[in-house]
């Protein structure tokens, strides 16, 4: 059911406390109307259980075609676990392989998650991972990256996108436009990246630019100080009209990085407008908190003409699956990993 609600939803996406919803939460869903919703680990048991956790939030939002997005990149950032789920292998394990067999594995691999995802009913992946990797930098990235080179990252991240794609998923590249250098975990402080605009437009914003085709990106909460010395990219309309809508050339939906991580400051209201006046499209809530919901909620507002479009443009990606094998794909995925990850 749709509630006729066809205006705009609000520019927030956000979590839940538990594994099901309560009065509060349902109450507040229905009057807030997000754009959509976020999984994590706390929120999910079985399969059963997830699939009603995901059609209660959107029965509260009155919106059936509402987002709900996971983080399930494999490896260590996997919020849907054995025995239940596939432990999937982690982007960088495809960067070790003969480029031909990482290129199969890879989409193969996406399809996979495309699959498990669908069956749950959730229609977003925070995936593939944009990042570059660099020596020295902090490890929050490490083995979540594709690996060190453009065109292995770029040629690696477009396959994830077509395997979720065909899977009926909609990707998420993350994290515009870049925080493989970043010497900080943004989760815990901001981190501060002092390259040059030049060196980053060869090597960090590089993939973005290559996939600046793709329907929603997340950022990086980082400043890069030959740009912007003052703000994060979140938060900074340098940042988002310059360089992500600007030299990156990206017109998809933006979204924030979470809210609660410790690299933005100020009330959540002060997060929410400094997002959404520097031109992110919509902000991010990941905790389930009720009361920085409630401040978001007030600071926030439908999504803008722009926006809207965005938004509407990714809907329209989201196609029913492609006939799909599971079983033979896990196999063949095995065997080109060398791994058993079923």
């Amino acid at each position: 059911m749709d509630n006729g609600r066809t205006a705009p939803p609000m520019a927030a996406i956000f979590g839940c406390a538990g594994t099901s919803l309560s009065p509060a939460e349902q109450a507040f869903f229905r009057d807030s109307d997000p754009a959509g919703f976020i999984l994590f680990a706390r929120n999910i048991e079985t399969p059963d259980q997830v699939r009603g956790l995901v059609a209660d939030m959107r029965a509260c939002a009155g919106r059936p075609d509402a987002f709900v997005l996971i983080d399930q990149e494999g490896g260590r950032v996997a919020r849907l676990k054995p025995p239940h789920w596939r432990a999937a292998p982690p982007q960088g394990i495809f960067a070790a392989l003969d480029p031909a067999t990482a290129y199969r594995a890879a989409r193969l691999n996406a399809r996979l998650l495309a699959t498990e995802l669908r069956d749950l009913g959730i229609d977003v992946d925070c995936l593939p991972l944009l990042d570059l990797r660099f020596p020295g930098a902090h490890d929050i990235i490490g083995d979540r990256s594709f690996g060190e080179t453009v065109e292995t990252v770029s040629r690696l991240g477009r396959l994830v996108c077509e395997g979720l794609l065909e899977g009926g998923v909609l990707p998420v590249i993350k994290h515009i436009p870049g925080h493989g250098r970043a010497r900080a975990d943004s989760h815990h402080e901001l981190p501060r990246v002092e390259t040059s605009r030049a060196e980053l437009e060869q090597t960090d914003f590089a993939p973005f630019r290559d996939l600046a085709d793709m329907p929603l990106a997340m950022t990086a909460h980082i400043v890069y100080a030959d740009i912007d010395p003052d703000r994060p990219a979140t938060t900074s309309p340098t940042m988002m009209n310059d360089i992500i809508r600007g030299f990156i050339g990206y017109d998809g939906l933006v979204m924030t990085d979470d809210l609660s991580m410790k690299a933005l400051g100020g009330e959540f209201s002060t997060r929410t407008a400094e997002s959404l006046e520097a031109g992110c499209d919509v902000v991010l809530h990941c905790n389930g908190d009720m009361g920085e919901m409630e401040q978001i909620a007030a600071a926030a507002r439908p999504l803008d003409a722009a926006g809207f479009r965005r938004y509407q443009r990714a809907l329209t990606m989201i196609c029913p699956p492609e006939p799909f094998n599971r079983k033979d794909s896990l196999v063949e995925l095995a065997a080109l990993t060398g791994a058993g990850h079923t």
